[in-house]
């Protein structure tokens, strides 16, 4: 099918209202698409030209109207924000809803951001879900375009408020040892570009792509490089008896990002998240940004830099 043009198709968005959903939707309506919202309540922060559609991926029940005429979909949804217990069974209900939904109704490509490390034999249960999930859409009628992505850099991302408050709250911190896994964070601009750049390259649809910056760190080298950024020392001591969910619950008591969604996250660095191969890269090309860079870029748009 050629690429159509964005007056052409009608782009739905799940997840509309969160750190990459809000993002994603100025993106789209700046190119000119005609863009819908799932959303549980009407919300003023949203643009004004996005159609807010109420619906709850957890309630079947309206959301075939939610689908009704779309082209293509963005599943941009992940359960923890509703409580750590039994975010699994709500991710798996969700996307089940979903597809559903999204077979009645016609809609030709899904479009999801999911995680890097979903392949390991040994998943936190944040990363076994984010799997699930993929494989549910995966299975769908629809093609569905998978992209993979590890520790997304931009401000008001829990990943980014997480060490964000670690390196500015705790000059002596005790690590575990996974404190060394290796990781290859991305930029959330760059997400956004990946995303929309999915949309527009038809080729892209039914593929599965791995995402990430240009760099590959350590959660220590990552903490340490972005303390120099904030020009604040920090001794960091990896011990080998302190696990990671264990540490989780005082992660959870420093920084401002909710036990629901910091806990899963912290129990995760078990995991290396470095990307497998870089195709995208020839599809949609454009030049990553650094680490560094994508901080800075974060500090100033929540006002610190």
């Amino acid at each position: 099918m050629e690429d159509m043009k964005p007056t052409e198709q009608n782009i739905l968005v799940t997840g509309a209202t969160g750190f990459i959903g809000k993002r994603l939707l100025d993106a789209l309506c700046a190119r000119g698409y005609r863009v819908r919202a799932l959303v549980r309540n009407h919300s003023p922060l949203l643009p004004e030209a996005v159609e807010q559609v109420a619906g709850d991926l957890l309630e079947p029940s309206g959301l075939h109207d939610s689908c009704r005429g779309i082209d293509t979909a963005y599943y941009l949804v992940h359960a923890m924000a509703g409580g750590r217990s039994g975010f699994q069974s709500r991710d798996r209900l969700a996307a089940q809803n979903f597809v559903a939904a999204a077979e009645k109704a016609g809609v030709r490509r899904v479009i999801y951001l999911g995680g890097l490390g979903e392949t390991g034999p040994d998943l936190s249960e944040h990363l076994a879900s984010r799997r699930e999930v993929a494989e549910i859409l995966g299975k769908a009628s629809f093609a569905t375009t998978i992209l993979r992505a590890a520790v997304i850099n931009g401000a008001g991302g829990a990943s980014f408020e997480m060490i964000r408050s670690l390196v500015e709250s705790l000059p002596v911190m005790i690590t575990p040892r996974w404190v060394s896994t290796r990781c290859q964070p991305i930029a959330v601009g760059d997400v956004i570009r990946y995303l929309v750049g999915c949309l527009e390259a038809e080729g892209t649809a039914g593929q599965t792509f791995d995402i990430g910056g240009p760099e590959i760190l350590s959660y220590l080298e990552m903490m340490k490089r972005f303390g120099k950024i904030r020009r604040k020392s920090q001794l960091i001591l990896p011990v080998p008896f302190l696990t990671p969910r264990l540490s989780s619950y005082w992660v959870a008591l420093i920084t401002p990002v909710k036990p629901s969604i910091s806990m899963p996250l912290i129990e995760g660095v078990k995991n290396e998240v470095i990307c497998r191969e870089n195709r995208i890269r020839e599809l949609i090309p454009f030049e990553p940004t650094p680490y560094d860079e994508a901080i800075r870029i974060a500090l100033r748009e929540g006002g610190e830099a």
